[in-house]
């Protein structure tokens, strides 16, 4: 195990001290007006002082009409800068690197949280959001890049583009964005916003900065080939330090049955990427699973609920080859004493079989 504690140097910046980054979790945590709060800062601490390379926050909303659930982390106002410089000194205090996933909902921001419909690159039925002009489409743009200074004033390492699981950078990149104003139709012309959106972050940050990128291989309107092809460009076009695949299941094959001859992580790890670092997510739960997925090419992996359920899953692999994360369901008990505060208890109650008294399933 001993090469998953050698350090990763990323392209910009310092590099991870392992291959260990805390996935951007949804906890629902911060002030109800975005600001930061201490039950942020004592989660994202803990995991921190537990080993991760790289603690990265909870997707934070880059422009008001992008929040997506209550109690989310805001990064759209000048405002929000003191609490973020707390949290990114505490988490560089325990020995981690810092980043920011920046976030909008799109369709699926809350309309009882914004107050007003929903938005996307087109109108949709189901949310009842509608379409985008061309000017908040740039606007948007501008909102981002604006959100990554900010991460940057506050002294985080970097940030992180949320561009999956259907969220607003995500349904512009999916196959039913038809837009006819050069940000829909064709792939080069869906997957312009999130081009626009990265060389505006680079103009906007210094050149030490880290970016990352995280992105869906399939679901949401997602054509597989189109991300194999997105992540391969990103990876080898020099201005993109790390692209984080959430797989789901690392190990599953895709969707797309012309693509089922092997799991997702080899179609992925197989790409060309220059000096870009791949990440992978997905149900990785114990050493063996850590091991499994830098076998198969991995630079480095992302820990969701193994990090929740083990602010130190780390230093436990560290120390244990075998390390394997605790059965679930847990108690609120359990993971009070992981650091996790009474709103994200309720929070994840709602997803089965991971909290005792909570939705009954299993993982």
């Amino acid at each position: 195990m001993s090469d998953l504690f050698a350090p990763l140097s990323l392209a910009r910046g310092p590099a991870m001290k392992n291959r260990f980054m805390l996935a951007p979790l949804t906890n629902r945590q911060s002030h109800s007006d975005g600001k930061v709060s201490d039950l942020d800062c004592h989660w994202l601490s803990m995991r921190a002082s537990g080993g991760f390379g790289l603690t990265m926050t909870c997707g934070a909303y880059v422009l008001q009409n992008g929040q997506g659930f209550g109690e989310q982390l805001g990064i759209w106002s000048d405002d929000h800068v003191p609490g973020l410089k707390r949290l990114a000194d505490e988490i560089r205090a325990a020995g981690s690197l810092s980043s920011v996933q920046l976030h909008h909902a799109g369709f699926r921001a809350g309309r009882d949280l914004i107050g007003e419909a929903p938005v996307g690159p087109i109108a949709d039925a189901e949310t009842g959001a509608r379409a985008m002009t061309t000017a908040e489409v740039e606007e948007a743009v501008v909102a981002y890049a604006a959100a990554a200074r900010r991460a940057e004033l506050a002294g985080f390492d970097g940030v992180e583009l949320h561009s999956a699981h259907g969220y607003l950078i995500c349904a512009f990149l999916a196959t039913n964005n038809d837009r006819d104003d050069g940000w829909g139709g064709s792939f080069a012309e869906r997957r312009r916003f999130l081009d626009t959106i990265i060389a505006a972050v680079r103009d906007a940050t210094g050149p030490n900065f880290q970016l990352g990128v995280r992105l869906s291989p399939e679901r949401h309107s997602i054509d597989t080939r189109e991300a194999l092809e997105l992540a391969q460009s990103l990876m080898t076009s020099g201005v993109v330090d790390y692209v984080d695949m959430s797989l789901w299941s690392c190990f599953e094959t895709p969707v797309d049955p012309a693509f089922a001859e092997k799991p997702l992580i080899e179609w992925f790890s197989a790409l060309p990427r220059g000096n870009c670092r791949l990440g992978v997510a997905g149900k990785i739960m114990s050493a063996a699973d850590v091991r499994k997925c830098i076998d198969a090419g991995a630079d480095f992996v992302l820990l969701g609920r193994g990090g929740i359920l083990h602010h130190d899953f780390p230093n436990l692999v560290k120390a244990d080859p075998n390390f394997t994360s605790k059965e679930m369901p847990v108690s609120r008990e359990y993971l009070a004493g992981e650091g996790l505060g009474e709103p994200f208890i309720d929070y994840i109650s709602a997803f089965p079989g991971f909290v005792e008294g909570g939705a009954p399933g299993s993982r």
